[in-house]
């Protein structure tokens, strides 16, 4: 996950450091959250959401050939300066260590800010991070991913299969495939959670379902469809951020009806007479109520509607499957074939006929489903389009689509691997990155 529009440009090369391992201790119970600030020095410092952030000093057994710094540059786009003004840069293998509960599936969160740390460039940030032989990420690159997809900060965030032993080593490996390489964390936070995923069908093979209840996954997209950013303070639980889904949306511009001003990709409110609550089947810790309380619509044209799709579309990493999660709540209509329609993941068809009230129950009342896609190497296979059409067979009252929230999961492959390649950036965007390189070099 990325967010927070920014470009960054490389100013000072490393110098190296020698080896060593580092062990973390895990206090207290095995339920507790860590919530770590790499580098830091401040016990309980908290961020703009007022979340408070423990340092990683407290849990070294050896700080030998690892190095805390400060970063030279706040960023005005990001979030907070806590926890990214600090970081743990390491020159070799570098081993975290947990004690968490052996029947919980674990969140793991990392965060990421490349720039320069008393003088030390994150442009040799490269570098592999493993959980317990699970490979999270492969020849990692935070400056080269920043750059390619302009953003100040970066997120990854996974959901980890319990760890029956009762320890989990998260490991930062200097990359081998260059010189001078070393690993580095701004945050790390490790939060034990309740299962959230079941067995999921797979697109385009009738009868094969994707055993997401025994994978680990990596969260891809995480957006409030139609509403605004949800902060991590916000979240039911879990610490999450919810994006705006409006820059993967396609088509949000005038319909077919440009004079008569016809929208396509509407957002929508659910009126204050309507009380919208978590269920038995939709628990707090699926979804904040914020996330079902908007959401996005076709618009009120059915003219237009039915020559067309309500589409998203997003980058992925090929050779992967992929579990996509909608949230739905209808807050508008209060019986069955009002609004049907149907999903489609990359021009499949994942359901035909969706009547959100009727999965639900009546209005008001959140729901979600989720459907598995397998990505290959072909071309364009690194994109993953999702589509809502109106079903025209079941002839509803109203010619139109809604979606809540949505959700992309990676799968973890049969070798255990999560890793996938870093972006490239564009050639204008390297170009740009050269000129503020040489304007730099010559102001100095």
């Amino acid at each position: 996950m990325i967010h927070k529009s920014h470009i960054l440009f490389p100013l000072v090369l490393l110098s190296l450091f020698s080896s060593n391992t580092i062990r973390v201790r895990s206090q207290g119970s095995d339920l507790k959250s860590h919530i770590i600030s790499c580098g830091s020095s401040a016990e309980g410092e908290t961020d703009s959401d007022g979340r408070k952030w423990t340092t990683d000093s407290t849990y070294l057994a050896s700080s030998d050939n690892t190095k805390t710094a400060e970063a030279g540059y706040y960023d005005p786009a990001l979030p907070s300066k806590v926890p990214f003004m600090t970081v743990r840069i390491m020159s070799s293998a570098t081993s975290y260590e947990f004690s968490v509960p052996s029947s919980k599936r674990l969140l793991v969160r990392f965060q990421f800010y490349p720039t320069t740390y008393n003088s030390v460039d994150s442009f040799n940030g490269v570098f592999d991070v493993s959980a317990n032989g699970l490979s999270l990420l492969k020849n990692f690159s935070p400056f080269i991913t920043a750059l390619a997809l302009t953003q100040a900060y970066i997120i990854r965030e996974y959901s980890i299969v319990p760890v029956q032993s009762g320890t989990l080593n998260i490991t930062f490996t200097p990359s081998t495939k260059r010189e001078k390489t070393f690993a580095f964390v701004n945050s790390l936070e490790v939060i034990p959670m309740e299962e959230i995923f079941k067995p999921t069908d797979l697109i385009g093979f009738r009868g094969q379902t994707v055993d997401v209840q025994n994978s680990s996954l990596q969260t891809m997209y995480r957006l409030s469809v139609g509403g605004d950013y949800i902060p991590a303070i916000k979240d039911s639980g879990l610490a999450r951020t919810w994006w705006d889904d409006s820059p993967y949306l396609l088509n949000a511009a005038y319909g077919a009806s440009f004079f008569n001003k016809t929208f396509l990709g509407v957002s929508i409110e659910a009126p204050a007479n309507v009380t919208i609550k978590h269920t038995k089947d939709v628990p707090e810790y699926i979804a904040p109520l914020n996330v079902y309380k908007t959401a996005r619509s076709m618009g009120p044209n059915p003219q237009v509607n039915v020559k067309s799709n309500l589409t998203w579309v997003f980058q992925v990493d090929a050779n992967f499957t992929y579990v996509v999660r909608f949230h739905f709540c209808d807050f508008q209509n209060t019986l069955g074939n009002q609004r049907t329609f149907d999903i489609y993941l990359n021009n499949r068809t994942a359901e035909e006929t969706a009547d959100v009230i009727q999965w639900a129950g009546g209005i008001g009342i959140p729901v979600y489903k989720d459907y598995a896609t397998h990505m290959n190497d072909k071309d364009g296979d690194d994109l993953l389009w999702v589509g809502l059409h109106p079903s025209l067979a079941t002839h509803p009252q109203y010619y139109d689509a809604i979606l809540n929230g949505l959700e992309i999961f990676k799968v973890n492959d049969t070798g255990g691997n999560l890793g996938g390649p870093n972006p490239v950036p564009s050639k204008m965007l390297l170009k740009a990155d050269a000129a503020a390189q040489s304007l730099l070099a010559d102001a100095a």
